[in-house]
C-alpha cells in the first residue's frame, strides 16, 4: 500500500519505446490511476537483466548471486499490491527481456519450494496480490499465446500473485496499430480499473 492507496506496478516488457504492449498498458494503468491507485511503470529495458545461470545459488537462501537490475525489480514487484505484465510475442513466445525476468524468479521458487518460506513477508499488503497479463502478436497462428500465458501464468504463481484476467491481441505488428483498435483501448482500461477496485474479469 502507498498512503492507503493500492500500489499497481506495470512491467513494460517490449523493447520497443511506443511498442503495442506499451501503450496497452499504459491504457490499464490510467484505468487503474482513475479507481485510485498509485501507479508505476517500469521498462524492462532501462534494466540490465542477465540469463538464470541455472547453478542453483539460491537454494541457500532464496538469493539471486546474480547482481544486477533484476534485483531491483523485483523489489518493486514485491512491494506492489497489483501486478500487469505487458509482454510481446516474439517468435510464437514471450520476448527475451520478459522471459529473462521469469526465469530470474528461480529464486522465489527455492524460496517456496526448497526454504519452505513465504515470498512476501510484508503483512501490510492487501492479501491476495493480483495481477493482469497482456500480449500482443503480429499474426493469428493458432496458439500463437499459448505458451506465453502458460510461462506468465507461472511467474504469477512464482512471486504468489494470484491470476485475474489476461488480454491478448493478434494481428498487431506494426508499430503502434493498436491505437486504432478502440475497443481494445477501452477494454485494457477497464480491466485496470477492475484490478485495482477489487473487481475481476478472470480469464
Amino acid at each position: 500500500m502507498d498512503n492507503g492507496r493500492i500500489k499497481c506496478l506495470g512491467l513494460a516488457c517490449s523493447p520497443r519505446l511506443n511498442g503495442n504492449t506499451s501503450i496497452l498498458l499504459e491504457k490499464v494503468m490510467e484505468g487503474a490511476a482513475a479507481a485510485g491507485a498509485a501507479t508505476e511503470v517500469v521498462r524492462l529495458v532501462d534494466f540490465s537483466v542477465a540469463p538464470c545461470r541455472a547453478c542453483d545459488g539460491c537454494f541457500t537462501n532464496g538469493k539471486c548471486v546474480v547482481k544486477d537490475g533484476a534485483a531491483d525489480i523485483f523489489t518493486k514487484i514485491l512491494e506492489a499490491d497489483r501486478i500487469i505484465m505487458a509482454a510481446p510475442i516474439f517468435s510464437m513466445g514471450m520476448n527475451a527481456q520478459a522471459k529473462a525476468l521469469v526465469d530470474r524468479s528461480q529464486q522465489f521458487w527455492a524460496t517456496r519450494y526448497v526454504l519452505k518460506e513465504p515470498v512476501i513477508q510484508d503483512s501490510h499488503l492487501r492479501p491476495p496480490r493480483r495481477g493482469i497479463y497482456i500480449s500482443a502478436a503480429g499474426t493469428n497462428l493458432p496458439g500463437v499465446f499459448d505458451g506465453a500465458l502458460r510461462t506468465a501464468r507461472y511467474f504469477f504463481k512464482m512471486l504468489d500473485i494470484q491470476w485475474d484476467s489476461s488480454y491478448c491481441f493478434p494481428l498487431t505488428d506494426k508499430t503502434g496499430v493498436i491505437n486504432s483498435n478502440t475497443e481494445a483501448l477501452e477494454t485494457v482500461f477497464q480491466a485496470g480499473t477492475l484490478l485495482t477496485s477489487g473487481g475481476s474479469n478472470a480469464s
